[in-house]
């Protein structure tokens, strides 16, 4: 059975062309859905999940009605291949029907998953740059180090309990912990972590 997925962005747009084209090809079965392609879309999530069946073919009219980026393509494509579904977009001519559909869908795999580990490079090679410059993220610290090694000082000498100190400060006990493990170097703060 081939079943239609048809999608638009917006309430205003219409699936008119998608569902004409899923005609004139025979489409069985045609789901619509009106969400961005960014949100959560429950009905592909149910077409998948509980209307294809083994030997059934996923039909889309583009590739981008289906999915956000080459690497959701593949995510949705394992899906479907678990589920032991083909795929058929019927404006790229790509398919699971033909040994060079699959060839195709399986190049793609590879793409996104460079795809994939550039960007984590990027990411990576950004983040070690910002610390480089000095740069931080993340909410503003509450204590100075001044402020901090004076903690750590009064919970080293014995006198106090983290949690006493941390009422003090107005901080949580793992808040306190963690202004230790700054100034002492360790957990998070470690050399090898930063």
């Amino acid at each position: 059975m081939q079943i239609g997925y048809a999608r638009v962005s917006t309430i205003e747009q219409s699936t008119a062309l998608q569902l004409a084209s899923f005609h004139r090809y025979g489409v069985d079965r045609v789901f619509e859905e009106k969400q961005s392609s960014i949100k959560r879309r429950p009905v592909l999530e149910h077409v998948i999940d509980g209307v294809l069946m083994p030997g059934d073919v996923l039909v889309v009219y583009k590739l981008d009605r289906l999915a956000r980026s080459m690497s959701h393509f593949v995510a949705v494509f394992d899906r479907l291949k678990a589920k032991q579904v083909g795929f058929k977009s019927l404006t790229e001519s790509i398919e699971t029907e033909t040994p060079q559909g699959r060839m195709f869908l399986q190049l793609l795999g590879v793409f996104a998953e460079f795809e994939r580990e550039l960007i984590r490079e990027r990411c990576l090679a950004g983040q070690i740059a910002a610390r480089a410059r000095g740069q931080t993220w993340g909410k503003p610290r509450l204590l100075t180090r001044d402020d901090a090694l004076r903690i750590t000082r009064m919970w080293r000498s014995g006198w106090f309990y983290q949690h006493i100190l941390a009422d003090m400060f107005g901080l949580s006990e793992a808040t306190l912990r963690d202004y230790i493990h700054w100034v002492e170097n360790r957990g998070r703060w470690a050399p090898s972590n930063l």
